[in-house]
């Protein structure tokens, strides 16, 4: 019997797989029921190497209390501000299997509206 976690894994193994080599920025999106995390990540001689990340595990987030939709664009929005600064344009949208729905779907849109593209 597959589960749930098993068929995200699964989707999320098939997408990696196609994008590892692409030699592009991949913008890596995780949730959890309390959190959600994203990171940009550059593949770079058969190493992962994390370039930017942000969470609402940070100071910000800790005096809000808040982790829905509206974290999700404030997460979205911090991310693509910190890439714009270093100059990363355009990324590859990796959202860990997920479906494209609610937190992930609003952090997506965020990001794209401050000026990241994928």
């Amino acid at each position: 019997m597959i589960n749930k976690k098993k068929y995200r894994l699964r989707r999320c193994k098939k997408f990696r797989s196609n994008v590892k080599f692409m030699n592009k920025y991949r913008l890596v999106v995780y949730k959890t029921s309390k959190h959600i995390y994203a990171q940009i990540i550059y593949f770079k001689n058969n190493n992962s190497l994390v370039i930017l990340s942000s969470s609402t595990l940070e100071k910000y987030f800790k005096n809000l209390k808040i982790c829905n939709i509206k974290a999700a664009k404030i997460i979205g929005k911090n991310i693509a501000c910190k890439c714009l600064k270093r100059n990363i344009l355009n990324v590859v949208f990796d959202k860990s299997g997920f479906k494209y729905h609610g937190r992930i779907k609003a952090l997506a849109n965020s990001a794209r509206k401050h000026g990241l593209l994928f």
